[in-house]
């Protein structure tokens, strides 16, 4: 079958016996058995491709129902809650199941148009190299966000170091080409003050003072952390008698899909393993700086991720539950990191001793465990570091002024515990 230009020829199967084998034709139990795997190998790799009528329903089947789950996360979400979906929404009519879609849309569209142009933003980037690639695949979820993003698929090998650059870069800045418009957008159009009382009547008695009034010291809720660009926009667009307490974020669905691509903006930046960050680092420093490097950002990761869950000041349960728990997850993590287990043990017992130390020297200090599950994601299923490209030559000035106004973007959009 032909390959793409940028594909290496396949290397043959030492276990397949072609016709100009030394062996004999005749049929034995051998033969039979290499014919049977050059037959499953057939059907795998030459396996027709889907229809374009079937391919086209799939992404557009998925982009409907992400779109459905989306905006009925916005719905809860200007509720001021966030969890599973509201499915009350449905046994709405007319007027009020109208407001509430209204509202829902709000946030879905601009969120799911920013992770759109993201996703279009490598698809291109990939089709200009000729590098085959899927349509973007829309992930739909019952709880939280409504979605887990959305994701492409490449088909081929990437041959250069610049191609993964290109192609890692696109999404990102793609992305935020239009999720600061957003944002700006968002700050510039506020709802007054009466919107707010709206949802919450209690509030109107004090007026634009309500915060000192309603929340207390250790008030509780949801809050998105504002990141260096969110504080920027915020200072210079936006009317400070208008702003929102952080804990009113939700009610404000554009306000909060601009936060989000941000947050997600910086996710996809982070310089690990085969992220976008990490396309980006790799294409600027090389396969071997990189990955040096790699293993210094990822143990930093997990080390502030995992900081203050166990102090010495731990009860008993703490430790007799959740110590073994912790301990298998860092050995999982660190397995393979290092050129064998046990360094990776090692290095694992290292960090929680680091992480239990620095503990006893600042108690009250506290990182963000929900970064623990991106970091088994990250060590455990695709890896910390970058795989070397065939063509290993370095990137041009330009692309590498670019990849660094891309690391200081990330820097600007990215905070260390974006929930709160």
């Amino acid at each position: 079958m032909p390959f793409p230009e940028n594909t290496p020829p396949p290397v043959p199967d030492p276990d397949y016996l072609g016709e100009d084998a030394a062996e004999p034709a005749a049929t034995t139990p051998t033969v039979q058995l290499t014919s049977a795997r050059a037959h499953r190998l057939f059907r795998r790799f030459e396996r027709p491709e889907p229809s374009p009528t079937r391919t086209a329903v799939r992404h557009i089947g998925l982009f409907l129902v992400t779109l459905v789950t989306t905006t009925l996360a916005g719905i809860q979400l200007t509720r001021g809650d966030i969890g599973l979906l509201p499915l009350d929404v449905f046994a709405l009519r007319g007027a009020a199941l109208s407001a509430e879609v209204q509202r829902g849309l709000w946030f879905a569209l601009p969120f799911l148009g920013v992770l759109t142009v993201h996703e279009f933003g490598h698809y291109f980037t990939a089709r200009r190299n000729r590098v085959r690639t899927s349509l973007p695949y829309y992930i739909p979820f019952p709880m939280g966000l409504g979605t887990f993003g959305a994701v492409i698929r490449i088909k081929d090998r990437i041959f250069s170091r610049r191609e993964f650059f290109d192609i890692g870069l696109a999404g990102p800045l793609a992305g935020f080409l239009v999720a600061v418009p957003l944002l700006v957008y968002g700050f510039a159009n506020l709802p007054p003050l009466e919107y707010l009382f709206s949802i919450h009547p209690e509030y109107a008695r004090y007026g634009a003072d309500y915060a000192r009034y309603v929340y207390g010291p250790g008030a509780q809720g949801i809050t998105l952390a504002k990141p260096l660009l969110y504080l920027l926009l915020e200072a210079v667009v936006a009317d400070p008698a208008r702003l929102p307490h952080p804990n009113e974020l939700m009610h404000y669905p554009v306000l909060m899909a601009g936060a989000l691509s941000l947050f997600f903006t910086a996710l996809n930046l982070l310089p690990l393993g085969q992220l976008d960050g990490g396309h980006i680092l790799y294409g600027l420093l090389g396969q071997r700086r990189f990955n040096k490097l790699a293993l210094v950002l990822f143990i930093g990761f997990v080390f502030y991720a995992g900081l203050g869950i166990f102090t010495l000041r731990s009860g008993g349960q703490t430790w007799l539950y959740g110590g073994p728990i912790y301990a298998g997850y860092l050995a999982l993590i660190f397995w393979r990191v290092l050129p064998t287990p046990r360094q990776g043990l090692l290095l694992a017992a290292g960090i929680w001793a680091a992480q239990l130390a620095y503990a006893a020297l600042d108690p009250g200090i506290l990182g963000n465990p929900g970064w623990l599950v991106f970091g088994l994601l990250l060590g455990r299923f695709t890896g910390i570091y970058h795989p070397p490209a065939p063509d290993e030559r370095p990137l041009s000035p330009a692309r590498k002024a670019l990849g660094w106004a891309m690391v200081a973007i990330f820097a600007l959009c990215f905070t260390p515990s974006p929930f709160k």
